[in-house]
């Protein structure tokens, strides 16, 4: 077992890591960004996940040379999701590679089944996520949208401007 002597070790410098290693990651999302933790693509949301684990690593990590390579993993990640999303500004070709379009699974108030198919999305989960929505008829709803991030968008109301779904996949019938 531990001494008294390591005991305080380990925990000390779990205090101290775990501090250090927060408080860069503030430091490079400051520099990056509040981009750095958004779930707009799925490249974002792997970053996400990617730090979260670096951190807990850099918390963790019985040597300097262990902390350092995780303080540094995290910020080439940023910096990586960064450029990639200034390239995604810059060039649709890049955009539309990098990034699956969004899905429509529902248009004036009739689900499309051949979309529910191709995206995995079942119909109990369609018809929960409209009910979180507050609707109370299919009519009311002008579409539901399977965004980029796995998000699922309801737009229910008396008109939807094309502008909306300008950009959003339709799954033929």
């Amino acid at each position: 077992m531990f001494t008294a002597i390591e005991q305080i070790d380990v925990i000390l410098r779990a205090i101290a890591l775990s501090t250090v290693a927060v408080c860069w990651v503030v430091v490079v999302v400051r520099y990056v960004g509040l981009r750095a933790f958004s779930k707009m693509t799925a490249f974002d949301f792997v970053v996400t996940v990617a730090i979260g684990s670096l951190l807990a690593g850099a918390s963790q990590a019985t040597s300097w040379a262990g902390f350092v390579q995780a303080a540094i993993a995290i910020a080439s990640l940023l910096l990586v999701q960064m450029i990639v999303a200034r390239l995604r500004v810059s060039s649709d070709s890049f955009s539309n590679t990098i990034q699956n379009a969004p899905v429509l699974l529902m248009e004036d108030g009739e689900i499309i089944d051949a979309a529910l198919d191709h995206t995995r999305v079942t119909r109990d989960d369609l018809i929960a996520k409209l009910r979180e929505a507050n609707v109370l008829a299919l009519s009311d709803v002008r579409a539901v949208v399977l965004e980029t991030t796995g998000d699922i968008s309801v737009l229910h109301g008396s008109e939807l401007d094309d502008v909306l779904v300008a950009d959003v996949k339709r799954i033929a019938r």
